[in-house]
């Protein structure tokens, strides 16, 4: 009987859609689907209602899998920001290879990760509705366990805080958190973890868009800088050592310092770039650590350039015109777009991540060869807002 695997999700994706499932396929996995939106998922596989943020209905109905002849369970995995925890819970409670659940709530609480770090790397942090008159301004306003730059702003001042907190409390009632700006160069860490070694899966630098908005421009193959021993001590003060982990981080003045830890694999199609880079099976290598594999052999991958660059919306409507999927050769360089945005959807302009409406992924042997190609791609591709 095939090994059977609990893959936790809530909305649909396209790292689970066309990375995890058929990396799972290809392993010859049983894979059952949990999740809290069924009609979301054109999974190809069973898909099971759950309430996914509850370790204890996770449980359950793993628990009715096996019972319905489906097997012990081999793996409960989720690639969500905010199942972490309980998906870790839940494989925990099977005996099964998981993160620790500890070190899952560290990372996604941003509160709890400054604590934690305090001792490595102190960062003014605060509670958004308690912040004490003499705060380093600027501070930016964050929700405490918020995603892809969502309602995150540089403020200069206590009204101009206040401000912003009103303006995010009509949208969302979570708690929010101002913290210390951190000046320098934006990179990020891949990492792939077993529990007995972390790797390194390697780097990219990150463009931002202008403040006070943290919008997500452009990410650039890079070698990790040399400060990335610093991001490692922290990362293991976390607890962070099992699976993929993708840490965002600044450099300044020799000193690297942790923005955000998301205890998963890198997203917005970044992780369909980095497995074509790296050249190897990432997505069934993450699903066969969950499994209780060690880590294969380092592959040294031939050197070689990327950049992943989504087409940002700069105004609301309706998508009108935009390319479908699409893969080509240009030279030396591979080009593969994909949509975020169907033509037809009605596009709200937010100032964050959820304004891509695709990204180019590009490899070639080169800055000057991957930026060319870039731009022609770019040139000869319409995308319309009406």
């Amino acid at each position: 009987m095939a090994a059977s695997l609990y893959l936790v999700a809530g909305k649909a994706t396209d790292s689970v859609t066309h990375g995890f499932l058929p990396a799972a396929a290809r392993l010859g996995l049983d894979v059952t689907l949990l999740t809290d939106r069924p009609s979301a998922h054109d999974a190809g596989v069973p898909v099971v209602e759950c309430d996914v943020s509850d370790f204890r209905d996770i449980i359950a109905r793993v628990e009715d899998g096996a019972a319905c002849g489906g097997g012990e369970p081999a793996a409960v995995f989720s690639n969500s920001d905010f199942l972490q925890a309980p998906a870790a819970l839940a494989a925990a409670y099977f005996g099964l290879p998981a993160k620790d659940w500890r070190a899952a709530i560290r990372a996604k609480n941003k509160a709890l990760m400054r604590r934690h770090l305090a001792s490595l790397d102190p960062v003014f942090s605060a509670d958004a509705g308690r912040v004490p008159a003499g705060a380093p301004y600027p501070l930016v306003l964050k929700p405490r366990e918020g995603v892809a730059s969502e309602d995150v702003f540089l403020v200069h001042d206590g009204g101009e805080l206040a401000a912003r907190v009103e303006e995010i409390r009509a949208r969302r009632g979570d708690p929010l958190v101002a913290e210390e700006y951190l000046p320098g160069r934006l990179h990020t860490l891949e990492t792939l973890g077993d529990g007995r070694e972390l790797r390194v899966l390697g780097s990219f630098r990150t463009t931002l868009s202008p403040p006070p908005f943290f919008v997500e421009e452009r990410l650039e193959w890079a070698p990790p800088p040399p400060e990335t021993e610093q991001v490692l001590r922290q990362l293991e003060a976390l607890g962070v050592g099992f699976g993929a982990c993708h840490t965002e981080f600044v450099v300044h003045e020799g000193r690297a310092r942790v923005i955000e830890v998301n205890y998963r694999l890198i997203g917005d199609h970044c992780d369909l770039l980095l497995a074509d880079l790296l050249g190897v099976p990432l997505f069934e290598q993450i699903l066969r650590v969950h499994l209780g594999a060690s880590l294969p052999e380092r592959r040294v991958p031939r050197p070689r350039h990327a950049v992943a660059e989504p087409v940002i919306a700069d105004r609301c409507g309706t998508l009108t015109a935009a390319p479908g999927p699409v893969q080509v050769e240009d030279g030396a360089v591979r080009l593969a777009y994909r949509p975020q945005r169907a033509v037809g959807d009605t596009v709200s302009l937010t100032r964050t991540n959820r304004d891509y409406l695709g990204t180019v992924r590009a490899i070639g042997p080169g800055p000057e060869e991957v930026n060319a190609a870039l731009a022609r791609f770019r040139a000869t591709h319409d995308w319309m807002i009406a």
